[in-house]
Formats: structure tokens, sequence, C-alpha cells
């Protein structure tokens, strides 16, 4: 039911590939750093509360994570809803919004550090898992129900006696904020050790079948589940990012999709919502068939 394969890339355009592989990590490693700037708290363990904690990152990166110098836009969207008052949350969903028209799910492919975090475990020789269409595609939909459900509707409405509504989706599900925040917390911190019970453990059982689901299958976390990822995509099309495929330029080689991340058939649809603008498509491109950049000035 499920293929097993290794990657294949044309030895011609390996060294472009390389380049491309080199920026991206450049990208996602800087990203990285700048969100999570502040050493101190991976030293002692505790959490960042500066004046920069109230401003929105705009990838998935919990707000408990020691280093963390801004607040997750999925958990902030959470605790506006789900909080005493059930604001709404104008400001949340304005940042989202604006990143997601400007540069739809190009934030997934160069700027999330979970997504870094996957894309190097698939680095590991290991024969690969294609999952089949029929199976694939149905799944691809789980994310949208995690962002409706999990990340707007229960905290809406699972009130509970004291008003305020968990973050579902944080507390259940996220494996960036277990592997950001959980883990180097509990490290650290021999009180919160004693404290650990199931929904911890079920919590790093989440993210053991994510990390190693990264090694067999390229992003399954952005692929299936990641919420910020499926917001990102209901802009995705309109964005002022946008990729380009000139066909009286394409071979159909198809060597653009061989190295997609995301399984895109970019001969049919290179605007896909589950692209991520990671560029690897372009650099393969023997005949330089793909562009991509904002609006007319497309490289």
């Amino acid at each position: 039911m499920f293929g097993m394969h290794r990657n294949r890339i044309n030895p011609k355009s390996g060294d472009k590939s390389k380049k491309r592989i080199s920026f991206q990590r450049c990208c996602q490693l800087v990203s990285a750093v700048l969100v999570n700037g502040y050493v101190v708290g991976f030293q002692k363990g505790t959490i960042f509360t500066g004046k920069s904690k109230a401003i929105c990152v705009p990838v998935l990166n919990c707000y408990s994570c020691p280093g963390a110098l801004g607040a997750c836009p999925i958990g902030s969207l959470q605790a506006v809803i789900g909080g005493r008052k059930h604001h709404f949350p104008f400001y949340v969903l304005g940042m989202l919004i604006l990143f997601g028209i400007v540069l739809g799910r190009l934030v997934c492919g160069l700027l999330c550090p979970f997504g870094l975090v996957q894309d190097l475990l698939y680095q590991i020789p290991t024969p690969k898992v294609q999952v089949p269409k029929k199976i694939d595609k149905p799944l691809r939909y789980i994310k949208y129900l995690v962002l409706l459900f999990l990340v707007i509707l229960l905290p809406a409405f699972a009130i509970t006696k004291t008003g305020i509504t968990p973050p579902y989706f944080c507390e259940y599900l996220c494996p960036a904020g277990t592997l950001g925040g959980g883990i180097p917390l509990m490290l650290t911190n021999p009180q919160l050790r004693t404290l650990a019970g199931a929904l911890f453990q079920w919590k790093m059982l989440v993210l053991l079948v994510i990390l190693v689901a990264s090694v067999l299958i390229s992003r399954p976390f952005c692929r299936y589940l990641c919420p910020l990822g499926a917001f990102y995509a209901l802009f995705h099309r309109f964005s002022f990012y946008q990729m380009h495929l000139e066909s009286e330029k394409c071979i159909g080689c198809k060597q653009c999709e061989q190295i997609c991340p995301m399984a895109v058939e970019v001969t049919k649809d290179c605007n896909n919502p589950e692209c991520i603008r990671c560029g690897k498509c372009r650099k393969v491109c023997p005949t330089q068939a793909i562009a991509s950049g904002f609006g007319d000035n497309q490289e």
C-alpha cells in the first residue's frame, strides 16, 4: 500500500540543488535563531517575559520555549478566543492574514523552525515512503479540521467552569511545543519532571511518531496536521509571492515533482495550496521553466 523509494536527482542539476538547499537552510537557521534568541532561557530553564513576547511571530514556535522571543500565532489565537472575556482576535488574525497575503506558505518553506527539523530528519539516508494519492489527498484535509476544531471552535465554545478554555491544539497535539518548550523545561527543572504525567507522555508519543514519520515521509506534519500551514494555504493562491511555470519551456521531465518535499504536481498546478515555496523545483528545472517572485518581478 505504501511504496518505498529513494530520491533521484538529475546529476546535471545536483550542484544547483545543493546551492538552493544551502540557501534554504540558511534562511531556516537564521529564522530559528531570531525567534529563539534568548539563550539564557535554555541555560536556566526559564521563559522570556520581555515586551517582544506580546508580538506574534509568523511561524509555529511555542511561547513556552525557553528561547522564544515572541508569541506563537496559533497559541495566541487560542488564548484570545478561549480567554475569560472571549474577545475576537483582531490583532492575531490581522497579522496572520498579512503574512498569508504577502508570503503565503513561503513562511512554511523558509522560516518555520519545525519545518527545518522535519527537513533535516528527512535527510537521514533511509528508504522513503511514498504515500499513495488516494490516501495522501484526503489526509491533507486533516490540518483544516485541526484549525477549525482544535484552534477555533473548541476554545470558543468548550468553556470550563473557570470561564477559560484550554489551548487544545497546544495542549494535546502540537509537537513543536513539546520539542521546543516541554523537553527543554523538563531537562532543566527537576520539579517539573516530578509533575509530568499522562498528558506529557501523550505529547511525547505524538512528537516521537511525527519525528519518526519525518525520516520516512517529507514534512508529514506540514502535509497533514499543521493548522498554521492550513491557514496560510487559504491565501496561497492570492499571495503576492507566486510561482510561474512557462509551459512552452517545460519538457515534461518531472524533475520538479520528484524533488518537491510536499509531493505537489508542479507541472499541473505550481501554485497549489500545498506548495511551500521552497524553490527546489525551480532550481532543478533543466530549462528554467519555473519562476518565482512578487507580482511581475519573477525570476
